[in-house]
C-alpha cells in the first residue's frame, strides 16, 4: 500500500471513530442531558476525555488531508 493509501485509510478510520463518538455523545445527551460543567469538566463517565480525544483526532484528520495533497497547515 502506498503512503497516500495508508494515509487515506488512517483518515477514514479516524472519521469513522469520530462519528461513533458523536453518536455515543448524542445518545448520552438524550438519555442523561449534558450540562456545561459535564462537557467542560467531567470527572467520570463518557465525557472525561471526550473533548481532548475528539480534538486530537480532528487535528490528525486535518494534518492527514494536508499531507495527502501536499499542502501546509497554517
Amino acid at each position: 500500500m502506498s503512503d497516500i493509501a495508508t494515509l487515506k485509510k488512517e483518515k477514514q478510520e479516524l472519521i469513522e471513530k469520530m462519528l461513533g463518538m458523536q453518536k455515543q455523545f448524542i445518545d448520552h445527551e438524550h438519555e442523561h442531558g449534558v450540562s456545561g460543567k459535564d462537557y467542560w469538566a467531567a470527572t467520570d463517565g463518557l465525557l472525561v476525555n471526550y473533548r481532548q480525544e475528539y480534538q486530537d483526532m480532528a487535528n490528525r484528520v486535518v494534518d492527514i488531508a494536508h499531507e495527502i495533497v501536499g499542502s501546509a497547515r497554517n
